[in-house]
Formats: structure tokens, sequence, C-alpha cells
């Protein structure tokens, strides 16, 4: 997709701070952060939200979570503690049209 702005950032046309990457997945700091560590897991193939996914992405979407373990170790929150989630559709809070994981932690996270 042309105009969104997470395929943008995963081809490197807009800025990111960028804190993991590898042929499927990027991961980078949420620019508007909701905790002390706040990095959003985005999948590099364009996926609308988690209405969308297909059979065939079942790998990909196990890869958000191996990432997400990793990030949330090279982060400093994997002992501590830390929040995934996904936000699908606007009454959710999904501000972006392109599926993601978001990874809090640094703080005590309240419960939903």
């Amino acid at each position: 997709m042309e105009d969104c702005i997470f395929c943008k950032i995963a081809n490197k046309e807009e800025a990111a701070e960028i804190v993991y990457e590898d042929e499927r997945v990027v991961a980078f700091k949420d620019i508007y952060p909701k905790a002390p560590v706040h990095i959003l897991i985005v999948t590099k193939k364009h996926i609308h939200s988690a209405n969308h996914i297909e059979p065939e992405d079942k790998e990909l979407v196990g890869e958000l979570f191996l990432v997400a373990k990793k990030v949330a170790k090279e982060q400093g929150v994997a002992e501590t503690g830390y929040r995934l989630s996904f936000n699908v559709g606007r009454d959710a809070g999904q501000v972006v049209d392109h599926l993601h994981m978001h990874l809090l932690g640094g703080k005590k996270i309240p419960l939903a």
C-alpha cells in the first residue's frame, strides 16, 4: 500500500528508530509511547488488520511473537514483564491500517 506509513518504514522510505529487522518483520519505537518501552512489531507484508489474516499468514503471525520475545529481552523487560497487544479496528484504537503488535514494558502496566 503506497500510502501506508508502516509499509514506508519497512521499505526505508520513512525514518523510524528500528530495533529489529529481518526479511519479514520490522520492529521500531513508537513515536507516541505509552510506556518507557513501547515497540511496534510490524509485518513487512501489508495485512490490513487481524481481521485480514489468512491461513497462509499463520507462520508470519507466529514470527511476531518470537520477535517480541527477542526484543523484550534486548530492551531489558523480559524478566520484569511486558504486554503484547493488537488493536483491531477504530473502536479498539487501531490508528494505522497495517497489522502490528505493541510491546509495552518498563513500568507496571495496569490491567486492561
